[in-house]
């Protein structure tokens, strides 16, 4: 491989025979390299340093290097000649756009079970003041308020060891989603059937302790999806489940919700399923037929993930998918192969060009299996300790203030919205005034449903540009202050009149800032926590405690909302909490101007995702 020192043009040096042949060619290869246009009319030169390899050739040819340099060529022979700069690292970066996120099957099936659970949750929030009314009406409103927001305590309790265990080698993230989604279909089926608020309550627990899906989910996002430039779009997948949840689940909940009575042509007396005196366990069971038809769409997911999801963790990936296995011979039974195939794809080592006499061309008998990284040994994972830096620590706190007074709003509204309204002579003041806006269950599921109308074509079209051009944080602290006015004005409703033209134009403005904010704030801050770690071994456990903290604030910004809303309520001040939830936003406002974004986990695109996504297109 290594060749003298390079002659002055024009000269020839007899060590030059051993290589190329003769004197004339050496002095060929010391001019400089014909351009694409030359090297298509020149062809007498015959090339003789491929005399012994096996490359089939029929007529001399000129020596012709390509613009790409070949790694095989040692540094020394470079002296000789000056190689272009690849034509991709020069051309223009294509613009990011939906079509162009990588593994969009896996991105799908994680899409699809992360819609099974907020379309049970906001199903369930749609009529859940009514079915725990049912349990015991003599319960007045405001102890029905305080119950509404009792519900996610486990999670919080649970959500940090199912990262732990997703992080694990012999578990992965695939085992722990399907535990999850498992939980959260019998605790929709159990809550359906509930006749007390104790039974209720014990199934809802259930399904808390058992799901830490939303953690788990961001981890696997993250591993499939490496380059950072296509965080904005992969990490909003998340965030707009909820909106497409919000617009289904609260229709859904609210129609189905009683059946005999909101759909008495269907299953009340006399109806077409019904009979002579209704459905008998739609009378029994009154708010079962929506948690029925959650669990289903749930079951469903956990099929798709079983048969569909590949494992992202990098040891548990190597591990035998049995699931996966049957999934791809299902659809290879369903799915015909097409009659021609595409040539094999050669990284930049398969391309190279091998100068050795002793070195032949050959194709791995798998490509894609050749390619792929062998199972690495499990590395010992960072403790605790290790985990909390203090940006760390201030991004889960500002994680922690974003949760609370989200998810405190939307309980909050699910409760406000039914609540009737106070007597017309209950006003004092301009703060002294209470009661909610009166909507019937159907009702409800229409104020809620505009909540996801208006979030879903924000998130699809405006938000992936202007966090392009705003950058995570800045768009976090731009767009946050939208919630507090949200919450200010928020029970002013109440006073309005009594007029549909009034009061819903008025509702979607105020619902508007809050859905406007929370379509920017919640994937940046997804976004951040995921880029505060620099150790892949943890990765799973630190989202597992940013959910476990987000489901701690999630059970304390309902429960303290409800209580309050239940406060405000009885002393003819049901503003209070609404401003008090105001200003806990302002507070997490200004821990976001102590953070800043880390880096996090930069891993090289693997050669074998290139080649099946090749394949897929």
């Amino acid at each position: 491989m290594g060749h003298p020192p390079p002659e002055p043009v024009g000269q020839s040096h007899p060590d030059h025979t051993d290589v190329i042949g003769s004197s004339q060619h050496s002095e060929h290869l010391s001019t400089d390299i014909p351009s694409d246009s030359d090297s298509d009319h020149d062809d007498s030169t015959a090339t003789p340093f491929l005399e012994n390899q096996n490359i089939r050739r029929s007529a001399p040819a000129p020596i012709h290097i390509s613009h790409r340099r070949f790694p095989s060529i040692d540094e020394s022979d470079t002296d000789h000649v000056t190689l272009p700069a690849p034509e991709h690292d020069v051309a223009e970066e294509k613009p990011v756009t939906w079509s162009s996120l990588p593994k969009k099957g896996q991105l799908a099936i994680l899409t699809m079970a992360r819609l099974s659970e907020p379309l049970t949750q906001t199903s369930l929030q749609a009529y859940m003041f009514y079915q725990l009314k049912s349990f015991d009406p003599s319960l007045p409103d405001s102890t029905i308020s305080a119950q509404a927001g009792s519900f996610t305590a486990a999670q919080f309790l649970t959500a940090v060891w199912w990262g732990r265990l997703a992080d694990a080698g012999w578990m992965g993230r695939k085992r722990v989603l399907l535990i999850g989604l498992f939980g959260t279909c019998i605790s929709a089926l159990g809550f359906g059937f509930s006749r007390s608020f104790t039974t209720a309550i014990i199934f809802r627990t259930l399904g808390g302790m058992l799901n830490s899906n939303q953690g788990v989910m961001r981890t696997m996002i993250s591993e499939i999806v490496v380059e950072k430039k296509y965080q904005s779009r992969a990490f909003l997948l998340l965030p707009m489940c909820f909106n497409i949840g919000v617009i289904i689940g609260p229709v859904l909940g609210g129609t189905l919700a009683d059946p005999v009575q909101s759909l008495p042509w269907l299953f009340g007396p006399g109806s077409l399923f019904g009979g002579e005196n209704g459905v008998w366990w739609m009378k029994h069971w009154p708010y079962a037929l929506p948690n029925l038809l959650s669990a289903c769409f749930i079951f469903m997911s956990s099929l798709a993930i079983f048969f569909g999801l590949d494992e992202s963790h990098e040891i548990a990936r190597h591990r035998r998918d049995w699931g996966r296995e049957l999934g791809k011979r299902i659809v290879r039974a369903f799915v015909r192969r097409p009659l021609h195939y595409s040539p094999l794809t050669r990284s930049g080592q398969d391309a190279s060009m091998y100068l050795d006499e002793n070195t032949e061309w050959s194709a791995p008998s798998s490509p894609v299996r050749a390619r792929s990284q062998p199972p690495q040994v499990p590395r010992k994972r960072a403790g605790f300790r290790q985990i909390f830096t203090r940006n760390v620590v201030l991004t889960l706190l500002a994680h922690f203030l974003l949760a609370f007074h989200t998810s405190a709003f939307n309980s909050m509204t699910f409760v406000f919205l039914p609540t009737p309204r106070a007597p017309e002579d209950s006003r004092t003041g301009f703060f002294h005034f209470s009661g909610g806006l009166g909507l019937p269950s159907a009702r409800v599921g229409l104020a809620t449903a505009i909540i996801g109308f208006i979030g879903l074509p924000l998130q699809i079209f405006l938000y992936p540009r202007i966090q392009g051009k705003l950058g995570t944080l800045t768009s976090f602290r731009t767009f946050l202050p939208l919630s507090p006015i949200a919450y200010i004005l928020m029970p002013f409703l109440v006073i309005l009149p009594r007029v549909p033209y009034i009061v819903w134009p008025s509702f979607t403005f105020v619902v508007s800032l809050q859905v406007i904010s929370r379509t920017f704030v919640l994937p940046a801050a997804i976004i951040l926590v995921n880029n505060c770690v620099t150790d892949s071994t943890i990765l799973g456990t630190v989202h597992g405690i940013a959910q476990s903290i987000s489901s701690a604030a999630r059970t304390l910004g309902p429960l303290l909302g409800g209580w309050g809303l239940g406060l405000g309520l009885m002393h003819n001040m049901v503003g209070a909490i609404w401003w008090a939830l105001a200003a806990e936003a302002v507070i997490g406002y200004m821990v976001l101007w102590t953070i800043y974004e880390g880096k996090g986990i930069e891993r090289p695109k693997p050669v074998a995702d290139e080649v099946e996504e090749e394949e897929e297109r």
